[in-house]
């Protein structure tokens, strides 16, 4: 099914760098949308990436669905923790995709969903596949859940926009995380100086989306906290960023920060490469049964390991 995003201009000047800011978008995605003829600007089909526009111009973006079809069924073993006529929950290993894309062709989650749900997928978007509604990244350990029919993503999809869907994580970050608990908001969009990162904004911008992040430490470490991470938005490495902004990046973690030095020789011996992130419980409404479900996982073996290893610390 076709999404729409619709909103207003922030900033003038050419037309694909505004979209994009506005939009979270690249501008290379924007051009390739606009050659489509899938962009209005101010009630009026674009043409031009290039052309000049002012600030306060509503627009709407058509994006097509991803090509899903040419995805194709690998029997790659899964674990499943519940699975119906509708939906199905798995506990994606670190290292898995979750969606096909340039660099990722095959050996995803979809690919392995294609495999393992194969005669049970009722058409999402005219076509059999599954239907992804979230995400956690590819270096992300946890519990997904993906439709397997139009109605359960319809139901999960209006779950996730309203922010309903509990979530819970749990994460090993540098420090001493203080005070004990709190709430990070922060509003999140794309760096300005880095499109695949992203950053924390000004919570007056009219970039990005408005994001909330309550964090509680479970056990200190040796230069290191374990926290357990509940999720009020869900957006694009979110407890990532939010940890980072705050002193705390997870360790791990290549791209927002970089592990304290007293523990960096620890960590190689382990062979830890990953972000030490973990989806760990995961509730929502069925939706088409109406039962609330609640599903939790326990830590995967390296994140036990770097636990213990770090041991607890009283300092």
């Amino acid at each position: 099914m076709t999404e729409i995003l619709t909103g207003t201009l922030a900033s003038p000047g050419r037309l694909d760098k505004a979209l994009a800011e506005a939009s979270e978008l690249s501008r290379e995605r924007i051009k390739a949308l606009i050659a489509e003829g899938m962009v209005e600007v101010d009630g009026k089909v674009a043409t031009s990436p290039s052309a000049k526009v002012r600030a306060d111009l509503r627009f709407v973006i058509h994006l097509p669905p991803p090509d899903d079809p040419q995805a194709r069924p690998q029997d790659i073993p899964l674990t499943v923790v519940f699975e119906d006529a509708h939906l199905i929950v798995v506990d994606k290993p670190a290292g898995m995709v979750v969606h096909p894309a340039a660099g990722n062709p095959d050996g995803t989650l979809v690919n392995a969903l294609l495999h393992h749900c194969a005669g049970q997928l009722s058409g999402i978007g005219g076509v059999a596949r599954p239907g992804i509604v979230h995400r956690i990244d590819k270096d992300t350990s946890g519990l997904l859940v993906v439709a397997k029919s139009d109605v359960a993503h319809e139901g999960l999809a209006k779950q996730f926009a309203d922010h309903s869907i509990e979530r819970r994580y749990l994460a090993v970050c540098g420090g001493h995380i203080s005070p004990a608990q709190g709430t990070i908001d922060a509003r999140l969009g794309r760096s300005e100086r880095d499109r695949k990162k992203m950053a924390v904004l000004d919570n007056n911008s009219s970039r990005g989306k408005h994001a909330i992040t309550h964090y509680k430490l479970i056990e200190r470490l040796d230069h290191a906290s374990l926290v357990e991470c509940r999720l009020e938005t869900g957006r694009t490495h979110q407890v990532r960023v939010h940890l980072s902004s705050i002193g705390h990046a997870l360790l791990g973690d290549p791209v927002y920060g970089r592990d304290p030095s007293a523990i960096r020789a620890t960590i190689r011996n382990l062979g830890f490469a990953r972000q030490a992130l973990h989806a760990k419980s995961l509730g929502f409404v069925h939706p088409v049964t109406g039962e609330m479900l609640q599903f939790a996982t326990e830590l995967p073996a390296d994140m036990r390991e770097l636990i213990d290893e770090l041991g607890r610390s009283d300092r």
